[in-house]
């Protein structure tokens, strides 16, 4: 029995992000043996937010599951896509009564992958504590998926690295997302739990976060409210290819990819 890869891309940042990457995921999927795609999609839309357009590129392109994070509410036509699409899912932290589901089991025909996604709370808002909703997900869903992977949107690299600990080999992978900018800590536990502190953005290289580097810098030096805009430019697609063997359902690598 081969083993099982799941692709997993970084926050994508606007619209030509969100286009190339879309254009692109099938092949890029062909290319790696990817069983399953999952894409951070949260800054998909113009400006911020995910939008109806940018999801159903995404989703038409081969992602099985889009995550999202902080900015998932920042467009009212969020509430609406998160109860329409069981495809796209926000933090499982937010309050019960928000739109949308919080994780995914998603069947990838030769497994079912549980797909969670929480929000960090440091320098973050004040949610539910995410080390409990995890908990509480994994309990509620045992015995119905193979695999599980959790995408971690969170500031502090300290909170990621403990979520890996609290997770460790209770959960097939933990990914970080939200920093926008892709780490070199890449590693498979012993007991076998696939991990990175962050995968990065999918989004303009010549850019601050996929910003324009003026925007960010106007920011910066002179502490004014800035309108952010989003870089133009040759994209860059930053993910992971984690490989994962069925027979013991853990992972037995985890690899950067930059395409």
């Amino acid at each position: 029995m081969k083993n099982f890869r799941i692709l997993f891309f970084g926050d994508v940042v606007g619209p030509d992000a969100t286009k190339r990457l879309a254009s692109s995921l099938w092949g890029l999927r062909k290319k790696y043996g990817a069983d399953m795609a999952i894409v951070n999609g949260e800054n998909c839309a113009p400006g911020n937010g995910i939008d109806k357009a940018g999801a159903d590129m995404l989703l038409s392109g081969g992602a099985d599951v889009i995550t999202t994070g902080n900015h998932v509410f920042k467009r009212f036509e969020a509430d609406s896509l998160l109860d329409d699409e069981p495809g796209i899912i926000r933090p499982a932290n937010y309050p019960p009564q928000l739109s949308g589901a919080g994780f995914s089991l998603c069947d990838c025909g030769s497994a079912t992958v549980l797909v969670i996604n929480l929000l960090g709370l440091v320098d973050m808002e004040p949610l539910a504590c995410p080390f409990a909703t995890a908990d509480k997900i994994l309990a509620e869903n045992r015995g119905k998926y193979d695999f599980s992977i959790v995408d971690f949107h969170a500031e502090a690299t300290s909170e990621k690295k403990a979520m890996l600990f609290y997770l460790d080999g209770r959960v097939t992978a933990l990914v970080g997302t939200h920093t926008h900018v892709e780490t070199a800590d890449e590693t498979v536990t012993e007991s076998g739990t696939a991990y990175i502190t962050d995968v990065g953005m999918c989004g303009a290289e010549a850019s601050v976060l996929g910003v324009k580097p003026e925007c960010i810098i106007r920011r910066l030096t002179t502490h004014h409210p800035v309108k952010f805009e989003v870089a133009e430019g040759k994209t860059v697609l930053c993910g992971v290819l984690i490989e994962i063997d069925p027979a013991t359902r853990k992972a037995v690598s985890i690899k950067r990819i930059k395409e």
